[in-house]
């Protein structure tokens, strides 16, 4: 393994922090300055602070759907197989 444990979590922290340092400057803080300030240049239209996360938590959910789905159709072939082991 090229990379620490410690290290790789150190750079996920720092990640997380500077996406929830932009996020919220984006979303609660922005509306606070002047139209014509330089800091608007920084971030996208606001719109988009409400559809990101929301088509980020979609997809979040159908994935996590579609994990528990797939698990249980397996379990119950696992199931049924083995049912007609005992069977037979």
């Amino acid at each position: 393994m090229g990379v620490s444990d410690k290290v790789l979590g150190g750079v996920m922290l720092l990640a997380a922090a500077f996406v929830f340092t932009y996020y919220t400057t984006w979303a609660i803080l922005l509306p606070f300055f002047d139209a014509s300030s330089p800091i608007h240049n920084y971030f996208p239209a606001r719109e988009w602070a409400v559809r990101l996360p929301a088509f980020l938590l979609v997809v979040g959910l159908s994935g996590i759907g579609f994990f528990i789905g797939s698990t249980i159709m397996k379990e119950n072939r696992k199931k049924a197989q083995k049912a007609k082991l005992r069977a037979a």
